[in-house]
């Protein structure tokens, strides 16, 4: 398994194959780079795929530094950027979904000559005060409990109560034709189950990196310029956390976004839907070669 250059104190484990232009792909909480590899077999014939493990994910670093120093949208775009100029990608199309789609358009708002082209599924911007509604605040719970350290106590370090938490999201987000595998949540549970390890994966949420969060300072007018890269939304239809309904105002914080609708599918899209998420990919290289 290759390790980054340290960026920050912070080397990224990631996976490389393919050749061609360059495709970085990002993933989400809880998970890690292995959420696309059900992706990688459909692109990497006509490009070069990288697949990092985010900051305090999977098996990249996790540093003891406070959450909004080295875990933040900020923070963790410099090491995807620091890869990407590591490895010579030079302008790549960055997909991501969950937390790798905040990281995406990070990159591309903060470094747009490194992104041809965005392909994202939510979370993104728009929410405004629907966050507040009663029925998005008991999906979004999660976030609030995250910042307590009550996670210390009760979750982080003991395996079978990670893996309890953890498969309560992959159950609750996915949408009805998708399950997540017995063995896929063992993977998570050792993965985040040593001591320390799950206080790394929420360190995002407690960088205030979250939708709670990003959404409020929307609502403070703390809104970004547009993001003038070329961007594909892959919104599904039975993501309990985002409804479709979200995405109405994307035309205020992209100059270029087109927005396609995926029926039966969760909050897990490149999981639950990798064809079609290679396909935008691969429409996505083509149109920018």
């Amino acid at each position: 398994m290759p390790r980054s250059f340290p960026v920050d104190d912070f080397h990224l484990a990631y996976d490389r194959s393919g050749s061609g232009p360059g495709v970085v792909l990002l993933h989400g909480w809880p998970g890690d780079r292995t959420d696309y590899r059900d992706v990688v077999p459909l692109i990497n014939d006509s490009a070069n795929v990288v697949v990092p493990d985010l900051r305090g994910l999977g098996e990249s670093d996790k540093h003891p530094v406070p959450p909004a120093e080295g875990y933040s949208a900020a923070a963790q775009a410099r090491s995807v950027v620091g890869l990407i100029d590591e490895l010579g990608l030079g302008s790549v199309v960055m997909a991501g979904y969950d937390v790798g789609s905040r990281v995406a358009q990070a990159v591309a708002r903060a470094f747009p000559d490194r992104v041809r082209a965005l392909v994202v599924s939510p979370p993104l911007p728009g929410a405004g005060e629907r966050v507040l509604t009663p029925e998005a605040q008991r999906e979004f719970w999660y976030q609030a409990f995250h910042q307590l350290s009550l996670v210390e106590e009760i979750i982080d370090g003991r395996r079978p109560a990670v893996r309890a938490y953890l498969r309560h999201f992959w159950r609750h987000w996915s949408g009805p034709s998708f399950e997540p595998s017995d063995s896929d949540l063992d993977r998570l549970a050792d993965l985040y189950g040593a001591p320390g390890a799950f206080s790394a994966s929420i360190a995002w949420y407690r960088a205030g990196s979250g939708t709670v969060a990003t959404s409020l300072r929307e609502l403070a007018n703390e809104r970004p310029e547009r993001t003038t890269v070329p961007t594909r939304v892959l919104w599904p239809a039975h993501d309990p956390l985002f409804p479709p309904d979200w995405g109405d105002r994307l035309d205020e914080f992209f100059t270029n976004v087109t927005r396609t609708r995926l029926p039966d599918v969760g909050h897990f899209v490149p999981r639950e839907a990798p064809r079609e998420f290679a396909a935008t990919i691969r429409a996505a290289v083509d149109l920018t070669k």
